[in-house]
């Protein structure tokens, strides 16, 4: 929809996204329950596809112009694998529950557990993991600074190392 050439009142109402209208999508990251139950976990997507494929078909979203911007719903218990966006920076904020984030280096893991309101911003190239360690479903933003990421590699140390997408 064309600023200059649109309606006012509907370009207004093309850029608003409510909570009502968005879906948990279960099988946005599916793939990676082959490697256990653990990692089921549902992206619920704003602006963009998110790093994890081609949702260009979801009319609920408003194309990425820039970035990329959806909210994760970790069971408890639920991990995000190892995994590493070469091409964007990612961040996390916490809005429900509580997510312990690890980044890897050399064999190495660093972890912190972030609460309500809590963010961390992961440089592109880096590494890094994240878990649910509590009895409660967390809710969190993600954010990738890219228009379409590149889909993440899984390096050896990540039990996604190897597992396949289809």
């Amino acid at each position: 929809m064309d600023y200059q050439t649109s309606d006012l009142a509907e370009f207004t109402d093309s850029l608003i996204l409510t909570r009502e209208s968005r879906k948990e999508d279960w099988d946005a990251l599916g793939f990676q329950a082959k490697a256990g139950d653990q990692f089921k976990r549902a992206q619920i997507r704003y602006v963009g596809s998110g790093a994890t494929g081609d949702h260009g078909d979801d009319k609920r979203i408003i194309p990425s112009r820039g970035f990329t911007f959806s909210n994760m719903l970790l069971p408890a218990g639920a991990e995000g694998p190892e995994h590493t966006h070469h091409d964007a920076e990612e961040a996390f904020f916490v809005l429900e529950g509580q997510i312990e984030v690890g980044v890897h280096r050399d064999g190495k893991e660093e972890k912190r557990t972030l609460g309500y309101r809590d963010m961390i911003v992961v440089p592109a190239g880096v590494p890094r993991s994240l878990k649910n360690v509590t009895d409660e479903p967390a809710l969190f933003c993600v954010i990738i600074g890219a228009q379409k990421p590149q889909v993440p590699t899984y390096p050896e140390t990540s039990v996604m190392h190897g597992v396949s997408r289809d």
